[in-house]
């Protein structure tokens, strides 16, 4: 593995880079993989620290960029929207000279994913999505989706919210409670993890510029990026990794998804939660693989 540097428009980006055997470019056939992790005190070491080199042993090159104000990446001069996430994905992609790749995303980096394939079409070889953000109109579904939403809504701009989440993530015990909700196996629910993230969101300002998203997201009555009406416009073959225990985004929005992308593999992971590659390495990472390979 090495870390390096590319320069966008208004940023600088940290990004982890691992090879295969030898170094170089992925095997014969095979595409470059661009991973893009989650939100919140999240970082490339963080979501795909095991699953890059995992990749890499496979034969594939794989980059895994820190966003700008997560990890080791500074903050960028303009403010975290979609649009100018999704703009910094595309010319990521340009500085990387990826002609042939597959694009990956966790969550926040699950709707830059398919923000991406929407601005660029069939440009990327492959998507995989995993607890994939912008499929569902609002926060929360059921009979009380609709008060849940307008409450975060409240919270979200009261600034108690940010309040909360500085205050559990300096916490270990309350941490471990948190990590519990999206990684629900207690056996990689592990101290260390626990340490790695309380580390990572005192280090850098991922806490502080996801709130900023947030705050740009979250409307008093709806999410302002919902892909779901988009998504029979996209052509590109796609696995769709699901938790089937996701508080975050419910198994039946994922399911629907995969409905409704053209040509969309889902796996649903079993008692997974939203983090959903850390809670099952043992069926995420052969999944990945395996799609890869096809999709070569």
């Amino acid at each position: 593995m090495r870390r390096t540097t590319v320069s966008v428009t208004g940023a600088t980006v940290s990004l982890q880079e691992w090879t295969p055997d030898g170094g170089g470019a992925s095997g014969v056939g095979l595409p470059t993989v661009l991973l893009l992790h989650g939100g919140g005190a999240d970082s490339a070491e963080l979501s795909w620290g095991e699953v890059g080199p995992a990749l890499a042993d496979s034969g594939l090159r794989v980059f895994a960029p820190d966003h700008p104000g997560f990890g080791r990446s500074p903050r960028a001069e303009w403010r975290l929207t979609q649009p100018h996430l999704v703009r910094y994905v595309g010319e990521l992609v340009d500085a990387l000279d990826l002609d042939d790749y597959v694009i990956c995303g966790l969550s926040l980096g699950g709707g830059l994913t398919l923000g991406h394939l929407l601005d660029r079409p069939d440009r990327a070889r492959g998507a995989m999505l995993l607890g994939c953000f912008g499929i569902m109109p609002r926060l929360s579904d059921g009979l009380f989706g609709r008060p849940s939403h307008a409450a975060t809504f409240l919270l979200l701009r009261s600034g108690l919210v940010s309040a909360m989440t500085r205050s559990y993530s300096r916490n270990p015990a309350a941490m471990e409670r948190g990590l519990r909700a999206i990684v629900r196996n207690p056996d990689a629910r592990t101290p260390n993890l626990v340490q790695a993230v309380i580390a990572e969101a005192a280090a850098s300002d991922g806490l502080e510029v996801f709130g900023e998203w947030q705050r740009e997201q979250v409307l008093w009555n709806r999410l302002r990026t919902d892909y779901a009406d988009r998504l029979p416009g996209i052509p590109t073959p796609t696995l769709v990794i699901h938790g089937d225990h996701d508080r975050g985004v419910p198994i039946a929005r994922a399911r629907t998804a995969a409905r409704l992308l053209p040509q969309a593999e889902l796996l649903e992971v079993p008692d997974a939660g939203h983090w959903v590659q850390r809670d099952r390495p043992d069926l995420v990472i052969p999944a990945m693989v395996g799609f890869l390979r096809r999709v070569g």
